[in-house]
């Protein structure tokens, strides 16, 4: 069944928020805390390690109130339950959404086209556990008899950014293999990965659905001939495995078919880490972290599925969300992770927030005229606050923020992790107070500051304050917090997607370029093809022939 279309514009609720809107929308955060005196304990939600807080946010009790009377009338529900048990919600591409069903336990039922999907990714899962388990132990080896000490991920999109972050992320518990990963179709990048690796001790894990994207291919190619100069034809088969749908295509490429991970079709690329394109993260922190990885996610699903809207953490995430983006007129959100294992955080969420809600038509196939796709942006505290705080705090665009903290250091240096939380709090509460005029010039005068100068100074050390964001502290980073974490951005992306009335899981605006850059290859490898470019590109591409 087809996901409901509703225009949330012509909803009761945005009426009620419009209006709403313009009597909260220049009261001050401080107020709203003098006003709700349990305001702090009222808009927090514990669950299991997560203590998510977002009182700090431009709303009151009614404009929650009016959120929720919101996703009611877009019947959030009704296209969860389509979510969940496999429906055609991605109606564009006639496809089911269904990576959830990737990390849900044994026992359950989830049926495509009428058959139980779960015994199959039980077996898939059971493939990805004993060929890690071989390749970390030594037991499988390389071509010259040796264990392998390296591992390249080749891929793209999904197919590199979700295993790459989690890697990153979980760095703490991994193995002996050292992991890399190769996405551009810039051939520096490739070269400059593999000029250190020893083929006869590298495996290679190429990752495409269809065996054909261009930058995957590209890169295999190129690494395939660079092994082929220091081992025999026969050794590809040993140091080369894939996760495919395409099967004759991965055996042409020389990789035996026992070495060929599937892929379902129900599966979008951005949300494909949980599948066998986690097979370099079961590689990277072994098959029992990555199933931790996938037990968190599905106690999210479990928590998404079925807590109330008003204490669920998704659902707030994403109302929030909409509320800036559509009467803040707040364009993008910055995601502060106060962990250095977290650094690819936000570039992986671009992806998955982006991709999946840069939408302009909607679900019955016309125009939007409100926004929808919120841009994400960010890097971890405290590096952050030596770089772009500066834009939050005093700058002229409104940015939501979420924080994300963790209790418990890995390594266990006290020292450092209380002052990098202390940092982590302090910010949320100094972009929440700001500093007054009164207060400036207190300080100015307490520093011994002449009254011309405090006069002179004063207008630029005062801070507004009234900066919105969310805190996630959560006990300790973990492959099951990690999970959990994870997936609660997925279901955030699908709860804006639809009160937005949007297909979130096709992604056709990926595509006009590649079909561009193909057709221009062939102008580059000075092929006959005629093509009426712009005079600008036109120029590019005469100025690039000559120079290269």
């Amino acid at each position: 069944m087809a996901l409901k279309t509703v225009n949330p514009t012509k909803t009761t609720a945005w009426s009620k928020l419009q209006a709403h809107f313009k009597t909260i929308e220049h009261t001050h955060l401080k107020e709203l805390f003098a006003q709700h005196t349990n305001r702090a304990n009222e808009m927090t939600i514990k669950w299991e390690d997560f203590y998510v807080d977002y009182s700090k946010h431009r709303v009151s009790n009614e404009t929650l109130d009016l959120l929720l009377e919101l996703v009611n009338e877009v019947d959030l529900k009704d296209a969860m339950s389509k979510y969940f048990a496999g429906d055609v919600i991605n109606k564009t591409e006639g496809r089911e959404v269904l990576h959830t069903a990737l990390r849900n336990p044994k026992e359950a039922k989830v049926l495509v086209n009428g058959e139980n999907v779960m015994p199959e990714i039980f077996e898939v899962k059971s493939k990805i556990e004993a060929f890690s388990s071989k390749i970390i132990s030594g037991a499988l080896k390389s071509y010259k008899n040796q264990p392998f000490t390296d591992v390249v991920n080749i891929g793209i999109g999904g197919s590199d950014l979700g295993p790459a972050m989690v890697v990153d992320a979980l760095a703490f518990y991994k193995n002996q293999l050292k992991t890399h990963f190769v996405s551009n179709v810039d051939g520096d990048h490739v070269n400059e990965v593999i000029k250190n690796l020893n083929p006869e001790t590298t495996l290679f894990v190429i990752v495409s659905k269809t065996f054909t994207t261009q930058e995957t291919l590209s890169n295999a190619n190129t690494i395939r001939e660079w092994f082929l100069n220091h081992a025999p034809q026969e050794a590809v088969s040993k140091h080369f495995v894939a996760v495919s749908t395409n099967i004759e295509k991965v055996k042409d490429f020389g990789i035996d078919e026992d070495n060929i991970f599937p892929m379902w079709n129900w599966v979008g690329g951005r949300f494909s880490l949980w599948s066998a394109v986690g097979l370099s993260i079961s590689l990277a922190v072994g098959f029992d972290n990555f199933d931790k990885l996938l037990l968190g996610a599905h106690k999210m699903d479990e928590h998404f599925k079925n807590e109330d809207f008003d204490k669920n953490i998704p659902v707030i995430s994403a109302l929030l969300s909409v509320w800036y983006n559509n009467f803040f007129n707040a364009e993008s959100e910055a995601v502060i992770p106060y962990s250095q294992y977290l650094n690819q955080f936000a570039t992986y969420l671009q992806q998955g927030i982006m991709e999946s809600n840069g939408k302009s038509i909607d679900r019955n196939g016309d125009k939007i005229n409100y926004q929808t796709g919120t841009i994400i942006w960010g890097e971890p505290g405290t590096n952050s606050q030596h770089a772009f705080f500066q834009l939050i705090h005093q700058g002229t665009k409104l940015i939501p923020a979420e924080f994300i903290g963790f209790a418990k250091s890995l390594h266990g240096n006290q020292d450092h992790q209380d002052k990098l939380m202390s940092n982590f709090f302090a910010q949320t509460e100094a972009l929440m107070n700001g500093k007054s005029e009164k207060t400036v010039k207190e300080e100015l005068v307490a520093q011994g500051v002449s009254e011309e100068q405090i006069k002179e100074l004063t207008p630029f050390k005062v801070f507004d304050g009234n900066k919105p964001t969310t805190t996630f502290l959560i006990d300790k980073l973990t492959p099951e917090s990690l999970g959990k974490l994870v997936a609660m951005y997925e279901h955030k992306i699908f709860v804006q997607g639809i009160i937005w009335n949007i297909f979130s899981y096709d992604q056709f605006g990926v595509e006009l370029g590649k079909q561009l850059a193909n057709t221009i290859l062939k102008e580059l490898n000075d092929e006959n093809v005629m093509n009426n470019h712009d005079g600008s590109t036109q120029n590019l591409i005469d100025y690039y022939q000559k120079m290269k």
